[in-house]
């Protein structure tokens, strides 16, 4: 398929652009096969760029010969452009249409892209399962990395390296993937350093109404308790939806095939209703008619706090079992690729200070999202405005993302990154230039060839010109374990999200700037400081009369 069969009228003059907070800007329209293009030719006027894959919805209003297009973006920016005659606008509103909703992920931007920067560094070759694994083997012998999913037929959802307990033979995975829905069989998430408990993910056993059991299953869990311990099931469904799933053949682990286990169960919500929560959010932060107490009323039925609070409070009990209990934790939903991985990372956040550091923090983003099977192409097809009806659209990695902000807003110095980082990981999980948030797991992203046909976010993210944009002036290295408080009047509305497009950012970054600058007064004023000391200590040195008694 070609491109220009789609685009109907490719330009347009006389196209006036309104964002928020900016003055309009007259000028030229051009639609390519992946970008919506506005420029100008006033002086001082900044282009508009937008990525076709970011639109999550148009809207057509006419008023005479006058059209315009309302654009609302995956990003929850809204802009109108104001069109010159009804038949050209029809004929752009269109082509947008079917640009923004192409189904083949080959004919994406990032197939297309090519760097107008330098490629440092091949951001598909810096987190490498193996490499991950040489700094654990620094640690314990008692694990090893299996090539039993070389050729992803073990597990469609887990990529080819995957960390085991050592006594556990390859035949004995193959027979526990059986048991395991989706084939996600337990493996390695975290090892925690200072006391050598662990933290495992995995897909809901497949026990079914029977009772189905699997002595393999229970061998390799087993495998990773130490003698006389016993570990925790944290399942990230309520009883009653656990108990449901066993008609479906799913389940949860018995207390009588798993006695040293106990199984604790949680209620982190899934698909649909996080969709509509996330549509419910952002409809409240744009309406701007009502009260302050109907606004916090809406803000509050949306149920957003109350899934932050939900994914927190579970991080933090896996958290508390490895650190504060001694005893190792296996995390499960049902299929283990969403609630699951909000909380198996969330908990390294609080227990493991590298994964707060810039290249860390992209680390467990690749190991614990990416390469785990988070499946991004399906999620993050939609955002908060699409008109279509949700399928397995959520905000699950938005919301993962949330909870890191309400961490780091409570520790504000113990993060080498700022907010700006998060906010670019939203942006380019739901559109983006990179391949790195592409496909749904590491099968499709093998299959499709992306590390050789497109270009990674962290190659461009770890030049040093975007690091000094994204790192925290107010980091100080904190090698405790911190943890967050999640009573409600903790837990705030991130705002440099949802009401990013809402208000102007002016005040905020003047104070942003102002604290850079006290930052680096101090810094200097410490510098003299030191350098007074050392010529004093020098001046005593020598005359033996300035020596203090």
């Amino acid at each position: 398929m070609e491109f220009a069969e789609l685009i109907k009228t490719p330009r347009a003059d006389g196209v006036v652009l309104h964002r928020p907070f900016m003055p309009n800007v007259e000028g030229t329209l051009c639609l390519t096969g992946h970008h919506l293009i506005l420029s100008s030719r006033q002086d001082n006027t900044e282009e508009l760029w937008l990525l076709h894959s970011n639109i999550d919805s148009i809207e057509k209003r006419f008023v005479g010969l006058l059209g315009s297009i309302i654009v609302k973006c995956k990003d929850l920016r809204v802009i109108q452009l104001d069109i010159p005659g009804m038949e050209e606008c029809l004929n752009i509103a269109s082509s947008i249409e079917a640009l923004s909703t192409l189904d083949s992920i080959s004919l994406m931007y990032p197939f297309f892209y090519r760097p107008m920067f330098e490629v440092l560094e091949d951001g598909w070759n810096s987190f490498l399962p193996q490499n991950a694994f040489k700094d654990l083997e620094s640690m314990t012998d008692e694990w090893r990395l299996s090539e039993v999913n070389k050729d992803f037929s073990v597990c469609s959802s887990y990529p080819s390296l995957l960390v085991v307990p050592k006594d556990v033979d390859d035949d004995t995975l193959r027979k526990v993937a059986t048991f395991r829905h989706g084939g996600r069989f337990p493996v390695l998430s975290y090892y925690h350093r200072k006391n050598g408990m662990v933290m495992m993910r995995a897909g809901q056993p497949l026990a079914g109404t029977n009772g189905r059991r699997c002595k393999e299953d229970e061998k390799l869990i087993n495998a990773t308790l130490r003698p006389g311990k016993r570990g925790y099931i944290i399942d990230t469904r309520t009883t009653h939806v656990a108990q449901q799933a066993k008609a479906r053949g799913g389940g949860f682990e018995s207390e009588a095939n798993y006695p040293q286990w106990r199984r604790i169960h949680k209620a982190i919500e899934r698909y649909n209703v996080l969709q509509e929560s996330l549509i419910k959010l952002v409809e409240a932060c744009n309406d701007q008619s009502h009260s302050m107490d109907r606004w916090l009323s809406k803000l509050e039925a949306s149920n957003w706090q109350t899934h932050v609070k939900e994914i927190l409070t579970t991080a933090c009990l896996a958290a508390q079992c490895i650190d504060r209990e001694g005893a190792s934790v296996l995390v499960h939903g049902t299929e283990g690729t969403d609630s699951t991985l909000q909380v198996t990372s969330l908990a390294q956040i609080i227990l493991d200070p590298s994964c707060r550091t810039i290249k860390g923090f992209q680390r467990l983003v690749e190991r614990e999202w990416i390469q785990a099977g988070h499946p991004f192409q399906q999620r993050c097809a939609q955002s908060a405005y699409s008109n279509s009806k949700p399928r397995h659209e959520a905000p699950v990695f938005l919301l993962f993302l949330d909870c890191v902000w309400q961490i780091l807003r409570q520790f504000p110095c113990s993060f080498e990154f700022n907010e700006s980082f998060l906010v670019l990981l939203f942006e380019h999980a739901y559109a983006s230039q990179f391949g790195t948030f592409l496909c749904n797991s590491a099968a499709e992203r093998a299959r499709l060839a992306l590390p050789e046909k497109t270009v990674s976010l962290w190659s461009w993210v770890n030049r040093p010109q975007e690091l000094e944009l994204l790192t925290n002036p107010l980091y100080e290295a904190n090698s405790l374990v911190i943890w967050p408080s999640v009573a409600p009047q903790s837990l705030l509305l991130w705002e440099g999200v949802f009401l990013r497009w809402n208000r102007s950012s002016k005040c905020l970054d003047e104070a942003y700037d102002e604290m850079v600058h006290i930052i680096e007064y101090n810094k200097e004023l410490q510098n003299k400081v030191n350098c007074l000391r050392r010529q004093l200590a020098e001046l005593e040195t020598d005359d033996p009369l300035l020596q203090t008694p």
